[in-house]
């Protein structure tokens, strides 16, 4: 592995868009400019076209997947609020949602007068615990919203099973984990987002597939379903002009559709970059003192989304801020749990509730991860992070 030069320290990125954007630069130029001509810059072929593809990107037509429903929108938070919208949810109602976890997921329960009740997570895949999901459910309980957290799937195994025992609806938070698969010793196998009533996903700029704007979508297997949520999202009507319920103005626009199709086909390409980017950090970390590495989980791949390492001993912040003195970008995914915020303290919960969450909130952090990323960057990362830690240890 080569040292690391000047201009490749300097180059150092959370999220290198600019380096992906250039490699694909003359297809996008060509999808612009196909969007601009049309004049048709909401909804439209390149919407229609891009729901077929990531239908097709979804689906294992070879084990005999035959239906989805893909219904495109504005953003990863519309796509969590259309789908509680679309199973009913509203004032009353409980839905439970993991404490550790990007506010989007548990603020769209709020915003619909429903009680969020939140379930720590497990310590080492980050996502949340079926243990303590049963333990919340209540006669209230109207649905379950587990997150595929960093870019692998929650036990949807057990999930399922809770489901089917006793009715309730899961939605997936599928917003880090698309095209994540998920398989068990009994069966269960298929994509992230299309084992419940409901997936929905972001295409916010940085993610895995991202676009250049804002976008989202959402995945069911239920037709009924599916044409409810493509009611809701467009203002609770299918024919103009005629509103059969009230809804949302969330649709996705052509020109970020477009980019979305140029970039969907290099997806398996990106993931298979950041898994072996993954494999280079695990290899450098493993023997690290202190350090913990991200925990695959033996049901599921993983995509990559964030590469987050745990650091003991108190030192995270300071960790981090060394390395931000050394050019070195990283993030802290989440330096609060849900029921730390200041927006939730009406749910009235209190410190040690969720010791894994506030736990995971003090050792976490995130180091660059994306397509462009190279091995000597990487080195370089690693060892400024090593001399970091060494040095507070000290």
């Amino acid at each position: 592995m080569r040292t690391a030069s000047k201009k490749d320290i300097e180059d150092i990125k959370m999220v290198d868009l600019t380096g992906m954007m250039n490699r694909i630069r003359p297809e996008l130029d060509s999808a612009i400019n196909r969007v601009l001509n049309s004049e048709r810059f909401i909804g439209g072929e390149e919407v229609e076209e891009f729901s077929k593809e990531l239908k097709a990107a979804l689906l294992n037509r070879d084990k005999g997947e035959e239906e989805a429903f893909i219904i495109p929108c504005a953003n990863g938070t519309d796509a969590l609020q259309i789908a509680l919208m679309a199973l009913g949810i509203g004032p009353g109602d409980e839905v439970i949602a993991p404490a550790f976890t990007f506010i989007s997921t548990v603020e769209v329960i709020a915003l619909l007068g429903a009680k969020p009740v939140l379930v720590d997570v497990h310590a080492d895949t980050f996502n949340i615990d079926c243990g303590a999901v049963e333990n919340a459910i209540s006669e209230k309980t109207k649905a379950i919203v587990p997150v595929h957290l960093f870019g692998q799937c929650a036990d949807m195994g057990g999930l399922m099973a809770i489901s089917n025992k006793t009715g309730i609806p899961i939605v997936e938070d599928t917003a880090q984990s698309l095209l994540s698969s998920y398989c068990d010793d009994k069966g269960m196998s298929g994509r992230a987002g299309l084992f419940g009533a409901f997936g929905t996903t972001s295409f916010f700029p940085s993610k895995n597939l991202g676009c250049m704007g804002d976008g989202g979508a959402l995945f069911t297997r239920d037709k009924n379903l599916a044409q409810i949520a493509k009611s809701i999202a467009n203002h609770g009507g299918s024919i103009r002009y005629h509103h059969d319920m009230v809804g949302m103005n969330s649709r996705l626009d052509s020109l970020q559709a477009a980019i979305l199709r140029v970039k969907l086909p290099h997806l398996s390409t990106y993931i298979s970059q950041r898994q072996k980017a993954a494999s280079i950090y695990d290899d450098l970390l493993k023997i690290v003192e202190g350090v913990e590495i991200p925990v695959r989980y033996e049901n599921s791949t993983h995509v990559f989304h964030q590469y987050t390492i745990q650091i003991s001993g108190d030192i995270r912040d300071d960790v981090a801020k060394g390395l931000a003195e050394d050019g070195i970008p990283t993030g802290i995914y989440y330096p609060k749990g849900i029921h730390e915020q200041k927006a939730f303290e009406n749910l009235e919960y209190k410190a040690g509730e969720f010791p894994i969450t506030e736990k995971l909130s003090k050792t976490v952090l995130s180091l660059p991860m994306h397509t462009e990323l190279s091995s000597s960057q990487q080195n370089y990362i690693v060892e400024r992070l090593v001399s970091r830690i060494n040095d507070l240890k000290s």
